[in-house]
């Protein structure tokens, strides 16, 4: 890159920080950008610097902010970063989320739980955040503090690819301090808005960051990059960790519905059981289980590997049956039905089910193509189905009961409803009166937990 004689020093770092991370992680022409716009002045910065390099770049850019009504100055706050875009030519869109004062996470986790579901439903191939080394160090302490392991003191990654439907995440003030970001706004002449409620002490990441990060730094010179660069260290030791986790996972037995030999896992270290089972939470997008929780897992699993267990993992549950065992999301609410129009795929749970087309097995194609509605549906009152040709219709419960299946995973099983009878329930197969002849063309539901 070529300084020109206007440009500051400030102004080329940062822009030669922005853009080399945007080549890092390949953005060009054609690509999507969203930034998480809060009109601070992390967010503003890096909004400034991208419309300088989106002309050059050819990427596409625009805006979003959350609006949590939480501030009496929330609407203020909108109207700047709006303004604030307007002038730029950046589109922006404003989100109102509504979060619970008494959530028991406290105020602070529930707005970031509601701005985080605002975000995923921005459709971009990259979500841009204004994320600095200060607040690298400030994570990583609040994570070390309430005793977080190798991925919580891993911190923030600068970029994280995209998974499935979502967008990739991209940070790439990361390794920049706070100091140089103020230093560009103020020579660029840029504008921000303060949020009043990062002085509020009460807040723990409000307290690391104004009290205890400045007393670290006062005693040891350069602590803030030292978090940093130990955060890297931890980063490298998490992808080990997670190799580590497949390999093991591989040497149990995986099968297409995502579970795994309960022997095989049990013949494991503990260590390497704890770790198996922390990437089966994370790969479902949920929430590490604590230490205390994982431990009393295994305890159970080896005392009694051949009862059927619902074990509690936090945001997620350990499941064991008949010699297999997996992961899904606890059930803190009903599942909703779902029309299915030949996807190759339907969402359930922390799960899905999966249609595969088959010959000689599986739903008949033809009763599927001639039905007026198909969905992906919980059970429901006076359920009933034949387990085979010619078999009598019996309920679910009575069902379950034949294949040994646990009353808890009564109401998790998915089923597909044709024209209001069920035809396929997962774990029990395919109804008798929609399963197809030999040869003939089918559709065979899978569920992968």
């Amino acid at each position: 890159m070529v300084v020109s004689r206007t440009a500051t020093l400030p102004e080329f770092r940062l822009e030669q920080t922005v853009s080399e991370a945007l080549a890092h992680a390949r953005v060009g022409a054609g690509s999507r950008l969203c930034v998480a716009f809060s009109g601070g002045v992390d967010s503003v910065a890096v909004l400034d610097v991208l419309t300088r390099l989106a002309p050059r770049m050819g990427f596409e850019l625009r805006a979003v902010h959350v609006h949590h009504g939480l501030s009496a100055h929330a609407d203020a706050w909108a109207l700047f970063c709006t303004r604030f875009c307007e002038v730029r030519g950046v589109p922006l869109e404003v989100f109102r989320v509504s979060v619970a004062r008494d959530d028991p996470d406290g105020l602070e986790g529930a707005a970031r739980r509601a701005r985080h579901a605002a975000l995923a439903t921005i459709e971009t191939d990259w979500l841009v955040f204004g994320h600095h080394l200060d607040d690298q160090a400030e994570t990583v302490l609040f994570r070390l503090v309430r005793g977080t392991g190798v991925r919580g003191a891993a911190g923030m990654a600068a970029i994280v690819p995209a998974q499935g439907l979502g967008a990739g995440r991209l940070r790439p003030l990361l390794g920049c301090r706070r100091r140089a970001i103020l230093e560009y706004a103020k020579m660029r002449g840029l504008e921000w808005v303060e949020d009043d409620s990062n002085v509020d002490l009460r807040f723990a990441r409000n307290y690391l960051r104004a009290v205890v990060l400045p007393v670290l730094e006062r005693g040891f010179p350069g602590a803030v990059d030292s978090i940093g660069r130990a955060a890297e260290i931890f980063r490298e030791g998490e992808g080990l960790l997670e190799t580590l986790a497949q390999l093991d996972r591989e040497r149990c037995d995986p099968d297409a519905e995502g579970t795994l030999a309960l022997s095989a896992v049990l013949e494991l270290a503990d260590a390497r059981v704890f770790n198996l089972l922390r990437l089966e939470v994370h790969a479902r997008g949920l929430a590490a289980p604590s230490r205390n929780r994982l431990i009393e897992t295994l305890r159970q699993l080896r005392s009694a590997p051949d009862r059927a267990l619902h074990l509690p993992l936090g945001s997620a549950a350990c499941c064991a049956y008949r010699g297999r065992i997996w992961v899904e999301r606890s059930i803190d609410q009903a599942f909703e039905p779902v029309a299915w129009r030949g996807e190759t795929a339907l969402a359930w749970g922390s799960g899905q089910v999966v249609f595969e087309r088959v010959v000689g097995s599986g739903v008949a194609l033809e009763l599927l193509s001639a039905a007026r509605s198909i969905r992906l549906a919980p059970r429901w009152e006076g359920l009933a189905m034949r387990a085979g040709p010619g078999r009598p219709r019996r309920s679910l419960r009575k069902l379950c009961q034949d294949a040994g299946l646990p009353s808890w995973m009564r109401s998790r099983l998915p089923i597909l409803e044709v024209d209001g009878e069920a035809a396929w329930i997962g774990g029990l197969g395919v109804s008798g009166d929609h399963r197809c002849a030999p040869g003939e063309p089918g559709v065979l539901p899978v569920w992968r937990r």
